[in-house]
């Protein structure tokens, strides 16, 4: 219950902060919006990973327990990559004052590959300048739009030992603190 308090807050924060875009003369610059999103993005992953995936049971007769397929078993919880695009998908659907999803230069699921010369520009740069943000803006058909990359770091063990294992993995040396992927926030100019 309280993870479903917690989305709905993050989802009405988000719809706050681009209801103030609009309201202010000239809007809030591009980073401190993008820096906002995704600080209750992190914050709702973390947590998810950290106190839901972290507390599930192993598997058992009754046990709930995060797998990749969790659609498919009777007691599957989402892994934290697909409740962040459950996510995703949400706020496309409820906005089109940004969006957001989660990519890495070492992919399990393909889908989670750069596709823009300036998504592999920000996903290599995250990875090469730990703690630090991308910013650029890049067009894409007709419009312009404010890209941020920001690095999504390995917090728990589950995040780690998920990686490292995976059948369909590009790369199995990770440890906990490491840059594994990155959160891209695309917004409309």
């Amino acid at each position: 219950m309280k993870l479903v308090q917690t989305l709905i807050i993050s989802a009405s924060l988000a719809l706050l902060l681009s209801s103030c875009g609009e309201e202010k003369a000239g809007g809030i610059e591009p980073s401190v919006y993008t820096d906002s999103l995704f600080a209750v993005m992190k914050a709702d992953r973390t947590n998810y990973t950290k106190l839901i995936v972290a507390r599930l049971g192993p598997k058992g007769a009754d046990a709930i327990y995060p797998v990749e397929h969790w659609k498919d078993v009777e007691n599957g919880a989402p892994l934290p990559a697909q409740m962040f695009r459950a996510g995703s998908e949400a706020v496309r659907d409820l906005t089109d004052k940004f969006t957001y999803t989660l990519q890495s230069e070492w992919p399990i699921n393909k889908q989670n590959a750069p596709s823009t010369p300036m998504e592999e520009e920000g996903l290599k740069f995250i990875a090469a300048n730990p703690g630090e943000n991308f910013y650029g803006t890049e067009k894409l058909g007709d419009k312009s739009y404010f890209t941020a990359v920001y690095p999504d770091v390995a917090v728990a063990e589950a995040c780690v030992s998920c990686h490292n294992d995976h059948k369909d993995t590009p790369r199995s040396d990770f440890k906990i603190g490491d840059v594994m992927g990155g959160v891209v926030i695309r917004v409309p100019l």
